[in-house]
């Protein structure tokens, strides 16, 4: 068989290799962390930990600058970023989105944080921007659930239970009852930092800087660029009005 014959069959054996994001289309790239609750169990301090937050904000700049994102969104240990609608980045091949986020996440989360760590990607596409707000508005109520429940059971494992204890205890309790549970702790859940609660938001902002033509000899200013995080973020319609906001091309 010739070279190229061969050649010619083995890349009709690569079945996913044209599949892509749908031009319009929008996309959002998620990486999680594998195996990171055995990962962090030894490493941080539960249920939250700002080292670890640091570390999942670093690999979110840097997913964010390499993927030429909109918007970057994380919490626990995932990382959501919207990429532009016009975005034509490896050609919207979803094999080169999946794979190439994973490792910019895993390559930066490590160097950060010195140790092996690893991440895997995966793509969601909306057909509209109201599809963008609601996955957002999606990622943010699991990061309440999620720190709900994490601050219950880590309450309930500080006072002696055994995982599977606490794990029987929050079984199909509600959100009330889990909130009278810390309460009755000393902990107020709205209390809780809002990085915990909300996740945390990164966006491009541009910024006027003053300075100085050294030719003409007169003050001028530049606009720059630079990466805004938020440890705030606001929520329900006021989140979802953010997340419109900075998706929108053309802001």
């Amino acid at each position: 068989m010739r070279n190229n014959e061969l050649e010619a069959r083995m890349r009709s054996l690569e079945w996913f290799h044209s599949l892509t994001v749908l031009p319009g289309a929008w996309a959002v790239i998620r990486v999680d962390g594998r195996s990171f609750s055995r990962y962090t169990e030894s490493r941080f301090d539960k249920p939250f930990d700002p080292r670890f937050s640091d570390l999942m904000v670093e690999a979110a700049r840097a997913l964010l600058t390499e993927l030429g994102g909109r918007y970057a969104y994380t919490e626990s240990d995932e990382i959501s970023v919207l990429l532009d609608r016009s975005s034509d980045l490896f050609g919207r091949e979803v094999e080169k989105l999946v794979s190439i986020s994973a490792s910019v996440a895993t390559a930066a989360f490590a160097l950060a944080a010195g140790e092996p760590v690893h991440f895997d990607s995966r793509v969601w596409v909306g057909t509209g921007l109201d599809d963008v707000v609601d996955y957002f508005s999606w990622r943010q109520a699991d990061a309440a659930r999620c720190a709900l429940n994490g601050w219950c059971y880590w309450t309930l494992r500080g006072e002696g239970r055994t995982a599977r204890q606490a794990t029987r205890t929050l079984h199909e309790t509600s959100v009330a009852d889990k909130n009278e549970l810390l309460f009755a702790r000393g902990v107020n859940f709205n209390d809780v930092p809002a990085w915990q609660r909300r996740g945390i938001g990164l966006w491009w902002e541009s910024f006027e800087r003053p300075g100085r033509d050294p030719i003409r000899e007169i003050e001028v200013t530049s606009v720059r660029r630079r990466l805004h995080i938020e440890e705030d973020l606001p929520m329900k319609d006021d989140y979802r009005e953010l997340v419109r906001r900075l998706a929108e091309p053309g802001d």
